[in-house]
C-alpha cells in the first residue's frame, strides 16, 4: 500500500475523532477537507497525483485508454462548494475560488499528532481553521455508474494554528478574569 504525505492545508470541516454517517454510502467514517492554497496544476500535487494514478492502473490497468470515460478526480476546486442563497453567491468560510480541495476519509479513526508528534486528545485543539498535513492512500472505485479515486487518511498531524472557520470564538477571546 502506496502511503504519500500531503502538502500542508487548511483543516475544514473535520470529523477525525468521532465518525459521521456519510450522506451517500450511509456509513459511518472519519474525514476532513483539505483546502490547499494551490491550483491544480501545481507542482505540489505531482506525488498524489502519482498516487491516484497509481490506484487507477491497480484497478483498471496500464492501458488509459482502456479506463472507463468521466473519471472523478479528487483535486476539486473550491468553487464547486459555491452555493447560492438570495441571488448572492457565497463560498464556505476559507474556500477560494481556483484553488483545490481533497476529501480525506476513513473507516477507522486516524492518529492525530501535534507539531511535536505528541497524540492530540482534546479535540478543540484540532479545528477547522488549523494547518495539517496528512498521510494518505489512495483507492479507484467503481459505485453505482461512479467512477474515480478517493483518498484515505490514515494520520494527521497539526502543523500551525489558523484563523477558525466557523466563527466560533474561544471564551479567553471574549473575556477577561475577574476578582470575585
Amino acid at each position: 500500500m502506496d502511503i504519500e504525505i500531503t502538502p500542508k492545508f487548511r483543516v475544514s470541516y473535520p470529523s477525525v475523532f468521532k465518525p459521521k454517517v456519510n450522506t451517500l454510502s450511509k456509513q459511518e467514517e472519519y474525514s476532513v477537507v483539505a483546502l490547499f492554497e494551490h491550483k491544480a496544476d501545481s507542482p505540489e500535487f505531482k506525488k498524489l497525483k502519482l498516487l491516484a494514478e497509481k490506484a487507477l492502473i491497480k484497478k483498471w490497468g496500464k492501458d488509459k485508454a482502456a479506463w472507463p470515460k468521466n473519471l472523478k478526480s479528487p483535486f476539486r476546486d473550491q468553487a464547486d462548494r459555491e452555493k447560492v442563497v438570495e441571488g448572492k453567491a457565497t463560498m464556505p468560510p476559507g474556500y477560494v475560488k481556483g484553488n483545490v480541495f481533497i476529501n480525506l476519509k476513513s473507516k477507522t479513526k486516524p492518529g492525530v499528532v501535534d507539531q511535536q508528534v505528541k497524540p492530540i486528545l482534546d479535540e478543540a485543539e484540532f479545528y477547522a481553521g488549523c494547518y495539517a498535513i496528512a498521510a494518505i492512500t489512495a483507492s479507484a472505485y467503481d459505485q453505482a455508474g461512479n467512477r474515480g479515486v478517493a483518498f484515505y487518511v490514515k494520520n494527521i498531524q497539526k502543523v500551525a494554528e489558523g484563523e477558525p472557520l466557523s466563527g466560533s470564538v474561544k471564551p479567553e477571546d471574549h473575556f477577561a478574569p475577574v476578582d470575585l
